[in-house]
């Protein structure tokens, strides 16, 4: 296979305001591409048996420890308040206190199950991804391959890309917790802030197989989803709510992996010279 500048044929486009729209389409896409072709289901079906057994663990694990730890703060803050009437008003507010950490506690857990779900689904997403790309862009690159030197590059590339991510979630991250501490504007700001920090990094996830395929660095991946905004922050969004939402998540993660291939299709992959002109 003739080896090809990626540089040359990744030119995000974020297309303005009408990006923003589009962008939020993509999952929908995806869905109509299962549709239309059936061989892409197994891809689909197999990760999802996958993730459904992770998730019931998971949620079960995880509420029934989160509950106990909510309620565990709830009791020691209205046992520590003084004088009575903040008492009373924490267990006035308790619900919306606990509904609010429940619902931090899903995010949380849809995050967690992303990472796992992703890593045993990883060889079916990493065939849907080929399979799509070769549907929309007619054909498939591919790095040389190596034997047992290339798979022991792609699990060090993978656990780099994961560390790498975490860097950034701290680096960012932990600054923006500190803007809790400012009233009013400053947890408005760390609350908005951190679903953008979030909804890069799923971003990233999603947008991973094809970009990975070509070899790019993490700085490249991050640069091209910033230049594709709008339209790569509004499918980010999307995502972001898909994977948070509990039990959906389960089918979201393939969904929202397959949509990912479809928006670098359409969206950030050029085509080569001769394809254009034809």
């Amino acid at each position: 296979m003739e080896k090809i500048d990626v540089t040359q044929r990744l030119r995000p486009r974020g297309g303005g305001i009408p990006g923003i729209v589009i962008g939020f389409t993509y999952p929908l896409r995806a869905l109509r591409l299962f549709q239309q072709h059936q061989s892409l289901r197994p891809y689909v079906i197999v990760p999802l048996v996958i993730n459904i057994l992770l998730g019931t663990v998971l949620y079960s694990l995880g509420i029934w420890w989160g509950r106990r730890v909510i309620s565990d703060l709830t009791l020691r803050l209205t046992t520590w308040l003084e004088p009575a009437w903040l008492d009373t008003t924490v267990e006035l507010l308790a619900p919306v206190i606990q509904f609010l950490l429940i619902l931090v506690l899903f995010v949380i857990l849809g995050f967690v199950l992303l990472q796992f779900g992703g890593i045993l689904g990883s060889p079916f997403y990493g065939q849907l991804s080929e399979k799509i790309e070769i549907l929309r862009a007619g054909k498939l690159e591919v790095p040389e391959s190596m034997g047992m030197a290339a798979i022991l590059i792609d699990i060090w590339r993978a656990i780099l890309f994961e560390l790498k991510k975490l860097l950034l979630l701290a680096c960012v991250g932990l600054p923006l917790l500190l803007l809790n501490f400012l009233p009013g504007l400053g947890t408005l700001f760390a609350t908005a802030s951190g679903i953008a920090l979030a909804s890069l990094l799923i971003c990233l996830d999603m947008f991973d197989a094809p970009l990975e395929r070509r070899r790019l660095k993490f700085r490249q991946k991050v640069g091209i989803v910033l230049r594709g905004l709008p339209a790569s922050g509004s499918f980010a969004l999307a995502s972001f709510f898909l994977v948070s939402i509990p039990f959906m998540n389960l089918l979201a993660i393939p969904v929202c992996v397959a949509s990912g291939t479809l928006f670098f299709c359409d969206r950030i992959l050029q085509p080569l010279p001769e394809e254009a002109s034809s």
